[in-house]
């Protein structure tokens, strides 16, 4: 048995190098704008003197056609438990990682090839974890979606996922088991990596969650029956006050110096509006993408999107309110939904309450625009081989439980016999309620046009694909899609979650460069459940080499064991 202090967030380096000058290509349809020249000097990273540096890369590298070769694995051991606490003041059950929520920050270098043992030391739930917006180029049997890559992981078994950072910024790690990310099952993911803009200090990774003083589960027979719950809270890295209870997040800043901050919203139901007061915010990525800097006062941040900022410390002293408003043209209703705040300080020592008043905003759930989202490394979308429409609908079932459809089908994914299993049985029959889109063509473009119209009740929702960055190609609110509507082919916004327009239409591109089964779906965690989602089997005959069988097949055996002493019925989609 592995001693308990090693279930930590347990970095072991089985290299000591750093990046190197080998390099792994890849031939993919992507062609950037940039011309490299790789036998020019070394340029070696620095955050104030040299961001967009990274020894033999840089910035301006096609990450998707190359990737550092650093000789370096970063292991962790994660476990999953329960417990009980009281994050806001409030004392309630908890899911946690390694004992805290959020989890341990997994950091790597670009390049780096990543291990993660994750032991399910939980009572009564299965698990699963997902690596959120890392594509899994060519190791989809890693991308944990219970149902869909995998069977959940039982009570007191364990499960190694292995995947490389080809990718680099931050993002997050979340449960994809039922809605139990929502219970404290998540954490951040920071890769190394060069950046568009210069700045001084890391504050690291900055959660923005909405918190219920339930569990999720005790509450999803109400949003099962169509009725979103109300939170509560809302959480600024894990804290935020309630009552007379609970502590707000504080972080202090250097006068004069820029302060990187690495945001994640991580909730069920809100799309926050985030702000410092008296501070303007450098946007310097959008999701895993650098971009080319803007500068804003309020960033609008959709469920599961990751913003990446540069604030400079320009006032004279004093403290300000940190704010994240739930923008209620979507969001869930909430308890607390102006006090969901942060403190930032000019000096450690100060216990003042902030007077400082927020920028105005308006509440409408979009992304930001399109025209600010610019790639730094410049690529063109190209006319699609295959396009595919979806109408986004509802339907309620006999016995009152509401369902989200797409083209009439709510997604039914199964716990016991994953997609991915599936597709190496059999090469050519998917069940019509696992609404798979198979797309065999290799290196070829795809659009997916999905339509958001009255059927849908007007409602905003945030789409998230996984295997890919995709290419926003249009988006419009209070629009219909017609066979005229101008699509952005020069270098669009890429990224793996975007908005959903309130009765309107969202068109995204992607080339199938990435075998597997990949989920695209709506990242509300009620609207996940309820069968908000597609799956993608790309180039089905190159899936079986990339998977090991044994391994996939020991963890279904277990969970199929353990549903069936425990009598465990599946309730939702399955994701």
């Amino acid at each position: 048995m592995r001693p308990a202090t090693f279930w930590t967030a347990l970095t072991t380096l089985v290299a000591s190098s750093l990046v190197s000058a080998s390099s792994l290509h890849r031939r993919h349809c992507h062609h950037s704008h940039h011309n490299h020249n790789h036998t020019t000097s070394k340029c070696n990273f620095h955050h104030s003197k040299s961001p967009t540096c990274w020894g033999d890369h840089s910035l301006s590298t096609n990450w998707y056609d190359e990737v550092p070769h650093t000789g370096v694995t970063r292991e962790y051991w994660l476990e999953v438990q329960n417990g009980t606490a009281a994050v806001d003041g409030v004392e309630r059950i908890v899911l946690t990682v390694n004992g805290t929520v959020p989890g341990p920050t997994i950091i790597a270098d670009w390049g780096d090839n990543v291990v993660v043992h994750v032991h399910n030391a939980l009572e009564n739930n299965g698990t699963s974890i997902h690596w959120h917006g890392l594509r899994q180029n060519y190791t989809t049997q890693h991308d944990g979606v219970a149902s869909v890559t995998q069977c959940p992981v039982a009570p007191g078994e364990s499960i190694t996922y292995r995947f490389r950072a080809e990718q680099y910024g931050h993002t997050w790690y979340h449960s994809h088991f039922a809605t139990q990310a929502w219970n404290g099952v998540f954490g951040g993911i920071l890769i190394n990596g060069p950046c568009s803009a210069p700045y001084d200090e890391d504050k690291g990774v900055l959660f923005l969650n909405d918190w219920f003083h339930n569990t999720t589960d005790a509450l999803w027979s109400t949003a099962a029956a169509g009725s979103p719950p109300v939170a509560q809270n809302g959480l600024i890295n894990g804290t935020n006050v309630y009552g007379s209870g609970g502590k707000r997040f504080e972080t202090v800043f250097t006068a004069g110096k820029r302060h990187r901050i690495r945001l994640v919203n991580g909730a069920i139901d809100t799309h926050y509006k985030f702000m410092i007061d008296n501070h303007k915010m450098q946007v310097i990525a959008a999701d895993l993408v650098p971009i080319k800097p803007y500068t804003t006062d309020v960033l609008s941040v959709g469920i599961g999107q990751r913003y990446d900022v540069i604030v400079e410390a320009d006032q004279d002293g004093g403290d300000f309110w940190l704010r994240a408003y739930p923008d209620m043209a979507c969001s869930a209703e909430n308890e607390m939904v102006d006090d969901i705040k942060g403190i930032v300080r000019y000096n450690s020592s100060s216990r003042e309450e902030p007077t400082s008043a927020a920028y105005s905003f308006t509440e409408d759930c979009l992304d930001e625009p399109m025209s600010k989202l610019v790639p730094y490394v410049a690529l063109d979308a190209e006319s699609p081989v295959k396009e595919e429409n979806f109408d986004l609908g509802f339907t309620v079932t006999t016995d009152g439980m509401f369902k989200w459809t797409l083209d009439g089908t709510d997604l039914m994914s199964d716990w016991g016999v994953p997609t991915l299993r599936q597709s190496l049985i059999d090469l050519s029959v998917f069940k019509t309620a696992s609404n798979v889109v198979e797309l065999n063509q290799k290196e070829a473009w795809v659009y997916f046009v999905i339509e958001n119209g009255a059927a849908a009740l007007g409602l905003t929702h945030p789409i998230h694909l996984h295997g890919h960055d995709f290419f926003v190609l249009a988006q419009e609110a209070n629009a219909n899609y017609t066979t005229s509507t101008p699509l952005q082919l020069k270098n669009p916004p890429r990224r793996d979650v975007a908005m959903l327009p309130a009765n309107g239409y969202l068109v995204i591109g992607f080339v199938t460069d990435n075998p597997g089964v990949w989920l695209m779906h709506c990242h509300i965690g009620w609207h996940a459940s309820q069968g908000f989602g597609l799956q993608v089997v790309e180039r089905e005959a190159e899936i079986p080499p990339l998977c090991e069988i044994d391994s996939l097949d020991s963890t279904c055996a277990k969970w199929q064991r353990y549903a069936a002493l425990k009598g465990i019925l599946q309730d939702d989609s399955g994701i």
